[in-house]
């Protein structure tokens, strides 16, 4: 089938199998190796992107789910000396070890901000980030990190 798309504010156009996933897409005909697959069922958040504006998990959405979407992945957010407030946040803040979660916590990270609409706290960006999982940090300097971002984006 005949997808078209717009990954990080770039138009592709690409033959793909009905049944490939949007991650698939990403990390194997787009070589955006940023976005991370983890677990392949929705569980771990490492594959999350941002598609039209929400942040999905990309090992779940279907090549045909993503016709004529617009998605960011973490190589769309900011580049080395010009990063996004929530990657310049992370890393003031220590909140990341491995990585391997980072890019899809940072997604989540920036969607939560902007659903929220100015009241977050500890445990409001703790449950809004349920769904990202890091088995190296404890959550606290990420929880740390995300409210400092909150206060620059």
């Amino acid at each position: 089938m005949k997808l078209s798309l717009t990954v990080n504010e770039t138009a592709h156009e690409l033959e793909v199998a009905p049944n490939a996933l949007l991650v698939e897409i990403i990390r194997g005909d787009l070589g955006l190796t940023g976005t991370h697959v983890g677990c392949d069922t929705s569980q771990c958040g490492a594959c999350t992107v941002e598609m039209d504006g929400r942040a999905v998990k990309s090992c779940t959405v279907l090549a045909g789910q993503a016709q004529d979407a617009r998605v960011t992945t973490i190589e769309g957010l900011g580049a080395p000396g010009n990063l996004h407030p929530m990657q310049t946040a992370f890393q003031a803040h220590h909140a990341l070890q491995c990585g391997f979660c980072t890019p899809g916590m940072i997604i989540s990270a920036i969607d939560l901000v902007k659903r929220a609409d100015g009241r977050l706290d500890e445990a409001a960006v703790r449950e809004g980030l349920a769904g990202n999982l890091c088995r190296c940090t404890g959550y606290h300097n990420i929880v740390e990190a995300v409210l400092a971002a909150a206060g620059q984006m």
